[in-house]
């Protein structure tokens, strides 16, 4: 496949089966200066038959912002949230919802995200429903789970997270099963490194009869260590959410640690199946690995892994297919 138009990094992706076939989506996101005025408010959409990209119309307002979410559902591209950066390094969490209409090439607006959050675990319900766990909002990450419902623009609330609040978490929402893993949190022991890894692993089973009932249970810890970041991403057809890459350590957004030293890519790819309820490994020494993800799509091609960063902290362009086994 062809690499993005322009390298980007903490860019939201989402796929879409529409008329035109299935389209791969690359959402706003920062490039190679990581400062605040490399962040992109571009949207580009990948055609995965052909390989090749074209921009369509960007996200509307005056500033792009990293660290947001976005989902397919309702023939529509959804995108929740994120944070904008500023001159002088303040970083603003945003309530916006924008609703992409690929017919007609067009965004409107949403409600606002009741509890804006940024870094979030997204995930798709009966083509309806759309979650958002847990996430970093304004002073800290937050336990809820918010959930959109799409048909109605509405909001509600549903079980919030057991477990502690993360921002930078990996997961996603395979039938009626969210999985997510790790993330970051306030250090409990000192406030030097400020924040640090996640090794906590949930599933949440939502009820039937009600999207705001989730039972959640702790899973066992995953292959390797807990990571930051990762790129994740659910297969209803093999049952399973596919986890690739990440940093062991937590980041700001320009890929240096909270301990001051330069996060590196993890090159462990592994994923939970649901039919077995056991992770596996898939590949120890993914090659070319990346970080600084805000999800990856699994196509028939392959898993689809948009931008991030490389080794170095080097934001790319590259997009990587990875095998589903």
């Amino acid at each position: 496949m062809q690499p993005l138009p322009a390298p980007l990094s903490n860019n939201a992706v989402a796929s879409l089966k529409a008329r035109g076939g299935l389209r791969l989506y690359s959402v706003m996101g920062i490039g190679p200066k990581k400062t605040w005025d490399a962040v992109s408010n571009a949207v580009y959409a990948l055609n995965p038959d052909s390989g090749e990209w074209a921009e369509v119309r960007p996200v509307p307002g005056t500033a792009g912002r990293i660290a947001a979410a976005a989902a397919g559902a309702r023939d529509h591209v959804f995108l929740f949230g994120g944070y904008v950066l500023d001159a002088q390094g303040g970083e603003t969490t945003v309530p916006d919802v924008s609703v992409y209409d690929p017919l007609s090439d067009r965004w409107f607006r949403g409600s606002d995200t009741p509890v804006p959050v940024d870094d979030s675990v997204i995930g798709v319900y009966r083509d309806r429903y759309i979650y958002l766990v847990s996430g970093w909002s304004k002073n800290d990450a937050v336990r809820n789970v918010q959930v959109y419902d799409g048909e109605k623009d509405k909001w509600l609330q549903a079980s919030p997270i057991p477990g502690t609040p993360v921002f930078g978490h990996a997961g996603a929402l395979v039938n009626d099963t969210i999985i997510y893993v790790d993330g970051a949190h306030r250090n409990p022991a000192s406030n030097q490194p400020k924040y640090v890894a996640s090794d906590e692993c949930w599933m949440g089973k939502i009820d039937h009869h009600d999207p705001t009932k989730i039972q959640w249970s702790k899973l066992p810890s995953h292959p390797g260590n807990a990571r930051y970041r990762i790129a994740a991403g659910g297969s209803e057809k093999d049952q399973k959410v596919y986890f690739s890459g990440g940093t062991d350590n937590p980041y700001n957004y320009n890929g240096i640690g909270y301990d001051g030293h330069p996060s590196e890519p993890v090159a462990v790819t592994f994923a939970f199946n649901l039919r077995t309820g056991k992770w596996e490994t898939l590949n120890e020494k993914t090659p070319n690995p990346t970080m600084d993800h805000r999800g990856l799509l699994v196509a028939p091609h392959g898993l689809v892994i948009i931008g991030g960063m490389e080794k170095g902290q080097q934001v790319t362009s590259r997009v990587t297919v990875l095998p589903r086994k």
